[in-house]
């Protein structure tokens, strides 16, 4: 047994009906628990190798399509549109979370990628073949639903296939092309850009994406059909009910109402915040105070809804008892706030005070140190080394944290718990975009007449607009390092609020429930990831999953919760070791 730990008591009888009725009406994941009985040692090779192809193609469309948007936009002659194109991109990226994981759940892992993938595709037609900016934003917002559709799918099915033992690592092992493609995806994109232009930078994704996912994408779809033609899958009945009859069945099952709701809510609170350093005005702009208070009245109705109407929520009520899901996500919203408020002006921080001619930077959190080293007279060293020291931190707070909260919650609700606590975190993120961009255009211009006082007010205005009219002073002379001081001190301003607000993640850790991650797929219920014949199992633990015994607790015994467990019985069939 393993040690005494403490454990999420779940007390409240009404949470084991609402999720025996969302097993009911959640095939998606039944297919999920079906067809992991039918995984060999060849086919999970498949599975894993897979995963490996999705993650490295997910990792460089990342790392270079970013760069082709500017070029794109400047050839259409829409260059001033960006910021406008980028925020609808971020809204998607965000409120399309809830909707995947939601029909990932009702239909199956495989249709889900399917879809993502065909909206990602479509996405990147449509740019690569614009005449025109309009062209190019309808391209970017389906392809944000696409890539939205993969990012999550991909944590979903992670969580779905491995043990709490083991996923962690796993979720670590399929974040390395991140660091390989940080060298490859800049050079690639430069290359692209000077020899077949950014047309084809986009082009060739779409050859590429479909390629690298179809290992995958075949691997489900392979196992959930024969996991139907065994006899272990659930299969749906054809209902007898008209076409609209159908059609309001399925918008229950999705609660199509709640969807909208949440995306209305979350748009109307995150489109001011990332528009607020462009429009007219900022936060004095009557629009953008409009957008918030519509998000903050919508907040309640969502809930309401949820709460009291929906029969199938989005955001089941059960999650809002769940310390584990809302500590979890306030720890990646305000990890993810303050990783913000450090690295919105970190680039331009870099051309204006180091003299460096290639940027490399790794990111994440343990900002205090930086504190010094974003200063004026911070060494290359310093800088770099915290840097490094802050990607290692997030790296660790945010597979443990996430893992944690998975654990917490029986399979039913793995998907939607994974894509609320990303969703908070994007929230997080640009609640922290937003303070960075309010406190530098307040304190900047200040910082340049007090370092630069005998400038005129239209020569200060052009250094502050522009850090290309900054890099025209060479250093040492009297403009750049006033400009340099100025930097200094604003940047330290935002460094000092960052290190205030990642202070709170560590103090919410410290009342997270220390769930044993055992050899099982959660650990509130005795879901596990092999059959009752005691086949190859995924992984080995030594320890048994489950709720462990509080401290003090002499009993042997693992706890159960009070709604007791949940078991789906399947017709047995005979499964090939393939």
């Amino acid at each position: 047994m393993p040690p005494n730990l403490s454990v999420e008591e779940h007390d409240d009888e009404d949470d084991g009906e609402e999720i025996l009725e969302a097993v009911n009406i959640h095939s998606g994941v039944l297919k999920v628990e079906a067809a992991s009985k039918v995984y060999g040692r060849y086919s999970r090779i498949a599975l894993f190798t897979g995963l490996g192809f999705a993650a490295y193609i997910y990792s460089l469309d990342n790392q270079t399509t970013s760069s082709y948007i500017a070029f794109a936009a400047s050839d259409l002659g829409g260059h001033s549109l960006i910021s406008s194109i980028q925020t609808a991109q971020s809204i998607i990226l965000a409120c399309g979370k809830p909707i995947i994981a939601k029909f990932a759940d009702i239909s199956s892992r495989g249709t889900a990628y399917v879809v993502a993938l065909l909206f990602h595709v479509m996405g990147y037609t449509i740019i690569a073949s614009a005449q025109s900016i309009n062209a190019v934003a309808v391209g970017i917002v389906l392809f944000a639903i696409g890539y939205t559709g993969l990012q999550l799918l991909m944590q979903i099915i992670i969580a779905d296939i491995t043990t709490l033992e083991w996923r962690g690592l796993i979720n670590g092992l399929l974040a390395l092309p991140f660091i390989v493609n940080s060298f490859i995806g800049p050079n690639i994109a430069t290359a692209v850009l000077e020899t077949v232009g950014w047309r084809w930078g986009y082009g060739m994704f779409v050859i590429l994406v479909p390629l690298c996912l179809s290992p995958l994408i075949i691997t489900l779809l392979w196992a959930e059909r024969k996991a139907k033609v065994l006899g272990l899958a659930p299969v749906k009945e054809l209902s007898s009910e008209s076409l609209l009859g159908r059609a309001r069945i399925l918008a229950e099952e999705l609660d199509l109402f709640g969807l909208v709701l949440i995306t209305a809510c979350i748009a109307s609170i995150l489109v001011p915040l990332t528009l607020t350093g462009t429009v007219n005005g900022g936060w004095s702009n009557p629009s953008m105070i409009v957008l918030i208070v519509l998000g903050c009245i919508l907040l309640p109705v969502c809930g309401v809804w949820d709460l009291r109407y929906a029969k199938y929520p989005v955001v089941p009520p059960r999650f809002f008892k769940n310390r584990s899901v809302i500590i979890v996500s306030l720890i990646g919203a305000l990890d993810f706030c303050s990783y913000f408020l450090t690295s919105v002006y970190l680039y331009s921080f870099i051309i204006v005070v180091k003299p460096w001619q290639v940027l490399v930077l790794l990111v994440k959190d343990g900002v205090a140190l930086m504190i010094r080293s974003r200063g004026a007279n911070g060494s290359d060293a310093e800088l770099v080394w915290t840097q490094i020291l802050q990607g290692i931190g997030g790296g660790f707070a945010a597979s443990c944290s996430q893992v944690g909260a998975q654990a917490s919650v029986p399979h039913v609700d793995l998907a939607m718990t994974t894509a609320v606590i990303l969703l908070v975190t994007e929230i997080g993120a640009s609640i922290g975009g937003s303070v960075a961009g309010a406190i530098w255009t307040s304190k900047m211009p200040s910082k340049l007449a007090q370092y630069l006082p005998d400038l005129s007010e239209k020569e200060r205005a052009a250094l502050f607009s522009s850090i290309t009219d900054v890099t025209k002073y060479e250093r040492g002379t009297h403009v750049r390092e006033g400009v340099i001081l100025a930097y200094g001190d604003v940047m330290r301003d935002l460094l000092i609020l960052a290190t205030i607000l990642s202070i709170f993640p560590i103090f919410l850790a410290m009342f997270l429930p220390n769930w044993y991650l055992g050899n099982k797929q959660n650990a509130v219920n005795d879901e596990d990831l092999v059959d009752d014949l005691g086949r190859r199992r995924m992984s080995r633990g030594r320890g048994r999953g489950g709720y462990t015994p509080l401290a003090g607790d002499e009993s042997e015994a693992v706890a159960e919760p009070a709604y007791g467990r949940i078991s789906v019985s399947f017709t047995e069939g005979e499964v090939e070791d393939c």
